[in-house]
């Protein structure tokens, strides 16, 4: 009998789980498809191959994995070079991945059926995203991941990313406290929105990720904030921020 995939901690998901959402998701079944539309190519066979396979490797998570796990890793990646405004996973399916973010910036989005969307997060080069935990749990996608810029990123089916992870532990026990960690955050963000006011919330972002701040367009920054584009430029304006 095969075993039950674990949840970050090492939980067991249960048979038959239901997931849900900051704003709920889409029913099982209405997301488009679990992978952008955009062509892929084996990262062996990419023309520039070997800048992308070092830019992998800064990814920390891959930092300490010795060479045989690398090329092993390696063989299973397809590269995918998107616009801005590219699906790479809709929300509501179940046809998974995991991403090595090699340039550009990406965002994390939930939605409600009547398109109401909230940005959960930003992640840029040296980063991943994934939707790890409800391939544990067996639900289908709570969110959409889009690239918010042009972006490059190295993927891998979710089914073999994780097989990868059970052969490590040490690697596996570190990408759970990363999923964690994500998970904190996103919660301690939904709770400053509520708790700081306009300034404080652009404060705060820009003191935890500064390496970004410059880099999201205005509207999306605003939209992450929950303020209006035209109050984020007030405030830049009246040197508030």
């Amino acid at each position: 009998m095969s075993q039950s995939p674990s949840l970050p901690g090492g939980l067991s998901a249960p048979s038959g789980a239901k997931s849900s959402g900051p704003l709920g998701h889409l029913p099982e079944g209405k997301g488009v498809r679990g992978s952008s539309g955009v062509k892929s190519v084996a990262l062996g066979q990419h023309p520039e191959r070997n800048v992308i396979r070092l830019q992998v490797k800064q990814t920390p998570l891959l930092s300490g994995l010795d060479v045989e796990s690398l090329l092993e890793l390696e063989a299973m990646l397809t590269v995918v070079d998107c616009p801005k405004g590219e699906y790479l996973l809709h929300q509501g399916v179940r046809d998974m991945e995991h991403y090595f973010i090699v340039v550009g910036l990406l965002k994390r989005v939930v939605a409600n059926l009547e398109a109401k969307e909230m940005i959960l997060r930003f992640a840029d080069e040296r980063e991943m995203e994934t939707s790890y935990a409800a391939w544990c749990l067996g639900t289908p996608t709570p969110y959409s991941i889009v690239s918010m810029t042009k972006c490059r990123v190295a993927k891998l089916p979710m089914p073999q990313w994780v097989d990868f992870l059970q052969r490590r532990p040490q690697v596996r026990e570190a990408f759970e406290r990363y999923v964690m960690n994500l998970m904190s955050e996103i919660m301690a963000h939904t709770i400053t929105l509520h708790l700081l006011d306009a300034p404080g919330r652009v404060h705060r972002f820009k003191r935890k990720h500064p390496e970004m701040f410059n880099r999201i367009p205005q509207k999306e920054l605003a939209a992450y904030l929950n303020l209006s584009a035209e109050t984020l430029s007030r405030l830049k304006q009246r040197g508030k921020i």
